[in-house]
């Protein structure tokens, strides 16, 4: 008798939880499909604010709708346009990378994480939705943004073969070969490099920057008709003219023999920077060089008062005495720079040298 009350009870108790379990299942249900609700009625808002073209006011209204439903892919969708077109970068990819999750696998998908990673620069990410684009849809073009992660990574082998690829799949792309003749330059390859700055400068001239580079390419390569002919087209294409550029166009012109432009430039740059050594000396030499000793001696003097101790500003004093002809003085001059720095009597010792 006492295990069928047991058995009795028990069923009664089973009986009486039915009824509450299916109550549970209608509130779940029923606040299921409330929330729902709630999330289509923002979700439309947003729209109809985004149709009426108040962009920041149709993603609050996304927003608030994702508070709702956190699964629905149309949602997430408006809601990464929305952070794209408000410039909010970093949330738009974390919403593409949730559509991801929920199925979303689509080339388009793809091409907004492969594009966002690569502006900020999050290099493996963009090897990997380049994989994941490219198997999405073979047509599409990625080789760029992998070369352009191997550059980044100074695997420079890698960026020119995956770069000369962009090229085949982009033949318009002018940063493609712009980036290949970065890569030659960077070791050292100046030669190489060349083409590849005078193809992308070809199908873009509206970078006078690439210009310059390629001036100083030239320079480095002793080439200095060409430093000076694409040191000056830069500046007329628009580059700004600081001072940096001022005095790298101010030694083109002196190493082509115009003395006259190059010390024009040159003084233009001393009126900025009155007591650079630098550029003090290069005048100076200039003038040397080109039989002009007087004024030489102008320049080296001027080193002199800002460092008394400039053996070799004195050293060219005294060797520009001699060259006007007074060699006493001139030969004094140069022995005291030599007891104030004796490593000058190998450069004296090589000015007598017969030829030199």
């Amino acid at each position: 008798m006492l295990i069928l009350s047991n058995i009795r009870t028990s069923k009664n108790t089973l009986l009486r939880a039915v009824p509450a379990t299916c109550i549970l299942l209608a509130v779940s249900s029923l606040t299921f499909s409330q929330n729902k609700d709630s999330a289509d009625h923002f979700l439309q808002k947003g729209l109809q604010e985004k149709q009426n073209g108040r962009r920041m006011e149709s993603l609050k209204q996304f927003e608030k709708a994702l508070k709702f439903d956190t699964t629905n892919q149309a949602l997430f969708t408006e809601l990464a346009s929305a952070y794209m077109d408000l410039r909010k970068y970093y949330q738009a990819r974390e919403t593409y990378k949730k559509l991801e999750q929920l199925g979303d696998q689509s080339s388009t998908n793809y091409k907004h994480l492969l594009t966002l990673s690569y502006n900020l620069k999050q290099q493996d990410d963009v090897l990997l939705y380049a994989d994941k684009l490219k198997k999405a849809d073979p047509a599409e073009k990625v080789n760029f943004y992998i070369g352009k992660v191997h550059y980044d990574r100074e695997n420079y082998g890698e960026a020119i073969k995956t770069l000369n690829e962009a090229v085949k799949e982009d033949p318009a792309n002018a940063e493609a070969p712009y980036m290949i003749a970065r890569s030659y330059a960077d070791m050292l390859n100046y030669k190489q490099s060349i083409p590849y700055f005078q193809k992308a400068i070809a199908l873009d001239s509206t970078k006078p920057y690439w210009i310059y580079e390629m001036a100083l390419i030239y320079y480095g390569m002793n080439d200095s008709k060409n430093t000076l002919k694409y040191m000056l087209e830069a500046g007329n294409k628009g580059l700004t003219k600081g001072n940096d550029y001022l005095e790298n166009l101010g030694i083109a012109y002196l190493d082509v023999g115009d003395l006259e432009n190059g010390i024009k430039i040159m003084s233009e740059i001393l009126k900025r920077k009155p007591s650079d050594i630098n550029i003090l000396n290069m005048v100076a030499e200039a003038y040397y060089y080109k039989g002009k000793y007087n004024d030489a001696i102008d320049y080296w003097d001027r080193i002199l008062e800002y460092d008394k101790q400039s053996a070799s500003a004195l050293y060219m004093i005294g060797m520009s005495y001699q060259k006007k002809g007074d060699k006493e003085k001139g030969q004094l001059l140069c022995d005291k720079a030599i007891e104030m720095d004796p490593s000058l009597a190998n450069l004296k010792q090589k000015k007598q040298m017969p030829g030199l």
